[in-house]
């Protein structure tokens, strides 16, 4: 099993939380003034890299609080977990 660790909880096992897609997406500062295509990539594409990719992750059975992570997909390592609102590592 493998176990996440969460910024406020520590290391717990992964059926404690839930994915919440790809990290840092920036929102349109005004979404009714973008057309439909930009509205539609913004809320359906993400990246699918093979590697290194940024996530959002809530624990749901935990503490219920969303947090970032960095996992490299290939081998599903996790190298890092920060809190939102932080810089993404390097």
């Amino acid at each position: 099993m493998l176990l996440i660790p969460c910024p406020w909880c520590g290391p717990r096992p992964e059926n404690e939380f839930r994915y919440a897609g790809q990290a840092h997406l920036p929102r349109p500062a005004d979404p009714s003034a973008v057309d439909d295509e930009t509205w539609a990539a913004y809320l359906y594409l993400r990246d699918n890299p093979k590697g290194r990719h940024r996530e959002r992750w809530r624990h749901t059975h935990g503490c219920g609080q969303f947090f970032n992570c960095v996992r490299d997909t290939v081998t599903d390592r996790i190298e890092v977990t920060y809190k939102p609102g932080e810089p993404p590592p390097r």
